[in-house]
């Protein structure tokens, strides 16, 4: 796929597991809707046709807020 397929592959599908790699693979998201209330969207890159690094769509990252502390 060229970089444009894979992002509209993506935003069609809302959330794809796709191969990055011989044994490697990420989850693309389209949007906030795809992750969990506690995790935040970054941009994921994957390798594609004609960009070795095409921003295809989202990731979610969990974020470690910080707990009240000691007392």
């Amino acid at each position: 796929m060229t970089c444009a397929q894979a992002q509209a592959f993506i935003q069609q599908h809302g959330a794809v597991v796709m191969s990055t790699g011989t044994y490697t693979y990420s989850r693309f998201i389209a949007d906030r809707r795809y992750c969990p209330h506690y995790e935040i969207l970054e941009p994921n890159y994957g390798p594609t046709l004609d960009n070795p690094k095409c921003p295809i769509g989202y990731g979610c990252r969990r974020v470690d807020r910080p707990g009240p502390g000691p007392r």
